[in-house]
């Protein structure tokens, strides 16, 4: 059995006994904060509680946890690799030493998952360049990528192709073998 809203009522205050449908304005008729436990919490405590839950901002206004921002080489170097093997080694197929990453699965996806994936690739072969490789490694790099996205798009046989190839583990080896040849700075 349901209950319109007329059939909710509610006691004066004026002490009267008798009930009358309820009409609130303004800030009575929010009422009292309740937790969990019943118990009524203090508007003090809530305005402390969500001074606690605030974006800290970088320098220029830029959020301080962005990934996207400004990051030293290694750390670029290391979100590099990080993606690499997220793309390509992250899981092992159960009874089998076979790795494969999330670029095997979105490419199940026809089409628009090799698409997200020589995206993604293509990303990381700037991000390659912006560190300085030059034209002959990011040559190589997008060679890779464009085997990895032409083959791809066979399906199933390119999924298959894709766990094996791993563009993005062969374009940081690429890379990292460069890098370990140029001088410290």
């Amino acid at each position: 059995m349901t209950m319109s809203d007329d059939d909710i009522i509610v006691p004066r205050k004026s002490g009267s006994g008798s009930r009358s449908r309820a009409t609130f304005s303004g800030t009575e008729a929010r009422g009292p904060v309740i937790d969990q436990n019943g118990q009524e919490i203090r508007p003090e405590t809530l305005e402390q509680g969500f001074r606690e839950f605030r974006f800290e901002f970088g320098k220029d206004g830029q959020f301080a946890g962005n990934p996207f921002g400004n990051l030293t080489r290694e750390q670029r170097i290391a979100r590099i690799e990080a993606i690499a093997k997220l793309l390509d080694v992250a899981f092992v197929l159960p009874g089998t030493n076979i790795r494969y990453g999330i670029d095997g699965l979105i490419g199940l996806i026809p089409v628009v998952g090799d698409i997200i994936t020589t995206a993604i690739s293509l990303w990381l072969v700037r991000e390659a360049r912006a560190l300085g490789a030059p034209w002959y490694i990011t040559a190589r790099m997008l060679g890779n990528v464009a085997v990895d996205g032409v083959v791809g798009i066979v399906p199933f046989a390119g999924d298959a192709f894709d766990v094996m190839f791993r563009a993005n583990m062969r374009n940081v080896r690429l890379l990292r073998r460069w890098l370990d040849k140029q001088p410290r700075v």
